[in-house]
């Protein structure tokens, strides 16, 4: 028994055909309306894609600037503005992060600056504020002593110059040669005239500690700090006769003018035989020194005092520039004149002031005046 199959005819497919475009007829409406949505949605898409216009603000050398914008990215404003960062420029916002409404994009310039340390110079740029900031930017290490023109403290200006100075100090220690002092004392077994040293003098040795100052390796000052004694002066001590003894004297004459009486003749003194134009008796001696105030180290007669050849005496007495003898002294010449000396009186000049208090006064000396000449050993 088979299945009867109903035969596809013409007119049936042409019924299914009818049907289509009826229904095509009848939804065109919304169809039309379907698609109008989709590309709705596609601009919308596009429109969230691309970034709605947002309002942002721009910080530059302090001065704030609002802009209007669609992008969404801090370098894609910047382009957008033509707005170019230079070699050590800050910025306050990475350049691929994002913007919201509201964000401030905040960008510091920076300025050159000439900077010399070390005996090197270079151009730096730097949105440092202060010189100190600079000095830590670059990494520059600075000692206690070390200085910084301009200071620390002081403000970054464009084109600015920054010298660091490298300071150091060094101790060094100097020695200075101390001279020994002759002590002269009185002996009683010498005869006058005579002497004998007692006691060899030597030289001391003093250290002064004094401390360098170099900059960038220049010297450029120094300061005393101390000073030790390393060897001690030992004095030269000297013993001077005191004992009298006969005076020889070889030939005398005696001459009378009014009441004044001049006693030229020959003689012999320590060794020494000279000529001498008059004696003076009872003369009173008394010492001084350059160390004393108001006492200069040029005589009256224009020389510079000097111990064992100096005295003051009465130019009315003993001509200036004349030797004399002393009694217990020996051979002086007269350079000097003093407010207190007159008459038989004369002043012995030492170089220190100790010894020159120690001399004291001495009375009732004789003086042999001699001339111009000193008299030389035979």
């Amino acid at each position: 028994m088979g299945i009867f199959q109903k035969e596809e005819t013409h007119e049936s497919r042409s019924s299914s055909m009818s049907y289509a475009l009826r229904w095509k007829h009848e939804n065109l409406r919304q169809i039309l309306v379907i698609s109008l949505l989709a590309l709705a949605a596609i601009v919308v898409i596009l429109i969230w894609l691309n970034g709605s216009s947002k309002k942002i603000y721009l910080v530059m050398d302090g001065e704030v600037q609002s802009v209007e914008t669609r992008k969404s990215l801090v370098n894609q404003v910047l382009d957008e503005h033509s707005i170019v960062l230079s070699q050590g420029d800050k910025i306050s916002r990475p350049l691929a992060s994002s913007l919201q409404a509201g964000d401030r994009i905040v960008i510091v310039r920076a300025v050159p600056v000439k900077v010399t340390a070390d005996g090197v110079s270079k151009t730096h740029f730097t949105t440092q504020s202060s010189v100190q900031g600079i000095v830590k930017e670059i990494g520059l290490t600075l000692n206690s002593e070390d200085k910084v023109i301009p200071d620390l403290s002081s403000k970054v200006t464009s084109d600015l110059e920054i010298q660091v100075v490298r300071v150091a100090k060094h101790t060094v220690q100097t020695k200075e040669t101390v001279p020994f002092t002759v002590v002269k004392t009185s002996d009683p077994n010498l005869e006058k005239g005579q002497t004998k040293v007692l006691q060899q003098g030597s030289e001391g040795v003093v250290v002064h500690h004094v401390e360098k100052l170099y900059e960038d390796g220049n010297f450029v000052s120094k300061r005393w700090l101390s000073k030790e004694v390393e060897t001690k002066a030992q004095d030269k001590v000297v013993a001077v006769g005191t004992k009298p003894k006969p005076e020889a004297v070889l030939a005398a004459n005696i001459t009378r003018t009014g009441d004044k009486v001049d006693i030229s003749g020959t003689t012999t003194k320590g060794g020494v035989s000279f000529k001498y134009k008059k004696v003076l008796k009872n003369v009173t001696l008394t010492a001084y020194s350059a160390e004393e105030d108001g006492i200069g180290t040029r005589t009256a007669s224009g020389t510079r005092v000097t111990e064992g050849r100096t005295i003051a005496v009465d130019k009315s007495v003993v001509p200036m520039g004349w030797w004399v003898y002393i009694e217990g002294i020996g051979f002086r010449k007269a350079e000097d004149t003093g407010g207190s000396i007159k008459g038989n009186k004369m002043d012995v000049y030492y170089d220190s002031l100790k010894a020159a208090k120690n001399f004291g006064r001495k009375k009732g000396r004789t003086v042999y005046v001699i001339g111009p000449n000193k008299p030389e050993l035979n």
